[in-house]
């Protein structure tokens, strides 16, 4: 196990390729003491908003359950009743919502890269948390996901993680595949074959469903993405045909190595990805993840708070 000397302290959360192996073991290990009842003190009332413009459950709500946990008073924000309707830019709105005593943001859009001009724009000084962009990252949803392997198996080294199904459209295969492989994890690919695209050849291959779950430790299955894929795609697509073909159905989990567990990023179509049956059984972790991003986002928020000198800490 990799030997954790001071917490980390970031600027921002954006990217999954701005932490090393020993950062994702930071914030994993302060996670984990946030789960176990870790409280912070802060130095002054802290204030945060979350600036959502993609549809969100769990992750919105997750963000706002670590920023009130960690004592945060959190501002409303309704983008289709704000000023961008009227034209005002992301920039701006973040530039408002620092003008009036925000200290840190997390934000979700469906632009890649939305974060870019807003961390290098000098005039921006809070704190901001990737909550997913486009396509791109979702650094949050990655180091839940970390935490909750790590959680099971103690390690990742050595590890055979396959993530199965719409590789293409998901910024949580992007994120996972870069950081496990950092971890000394083994990653694999399935699902749809056109999806593999050259991204991700240089992290791992890809097998047909059938020869992986014989063999892998974790199972982590992604939701097609239909509000990324093209008309034509959606009108062919068959719920029945893509389960029979990559999913986990209840013959295929049956054959899963008795330790191996099965993960998803949520929301889980049923009997699409995962057999209905299979979504909460004793080789899930689903809900976990869901449970354990609470923490994860409470140790980033952390992070981007003692950055900023606003946790009082004693070592």
């Amino acid at each position: 196990m990799m030997q954790i000397t001071k917490p980390v302290n970031f600027e921002n959360v954006v990217s999954m390729e701005d932490l090393s192996a020993q950062d994702v073991m930071s914030f994993i290990h302060e996670a984990i003491e946030f789960k176990q009842g870790k409280q912070i003190e802060l130095s002054r009332p802290v204030y945060a908003a979350n600036l959502f413009f993609e549809g969100s459950t769990r992750t919105h709500t997750s963000f706002e359950m670590a920023e009130r946990k960690l004592g945060l008073q959190v501002l409303n924000f309704d983008p289709a009743n704000s000023s961008l309707k009227k034209g005002e830019s992301m920039g701006d709105t973040v530039k408002t919502f620092q003008a009036i005593g925000a200290d840190v943001l997390a934000i979700r859009d469906k632009h890649n890269e939305y974060y870019k001009d807003l961390i290098e724009d000098p005039n921006i000084h809070l704190g901001i948390a990737n909550a997913g962009d486009g396509s791109g990252q979702h650094p949050s949803q990655s180091l839940l996901d970390m935490m909750t392997i790590y959680e099971e198996f103690g390690h990742f080294e050595g590890l055979k993680v396959a993530i199965v199904g719409d590789l293409a459209h998901s910024r949580v295969a992007r994120s996972d595949m870069e950081v496990l492989t950092k971890l000394g994890a083994h990653v694999y690919f399935g699902g749809p074959k056109e999806w593999y695209t050259e991204d991700f050849q240089k992290y791992g291959e890809w097998l047909p469903i059938d020869d992986l779950v014989d063999d892998m430790n974790v199972m982590m299955f992604l939701r097609v993405q239909h509000e990324r894929i093209a008309a034509d795609e959606n009108g062919s697509f068959s719920a029945e045909r893509y389960h029979k073909v990559y999913g986990l159905t209840a013959e295929r989990e049956s054959r899963m190595l008795p330790d191996s567990i099965i993960m998803h990023p949520a929301p889980v179509n049923r009997d699409v990805e995962i057999a209905d049956e299979l979504v909460e059984c004793d080789k899930s972790r689903i809900f976990r993840q869901m449970e354990n991003g609470v923490f994860v986002r409470m140790a980033i928020m952390t992070s981007m708070l003692r950055y900023r000198g606003l946790v009082k800490e004693s070592y």
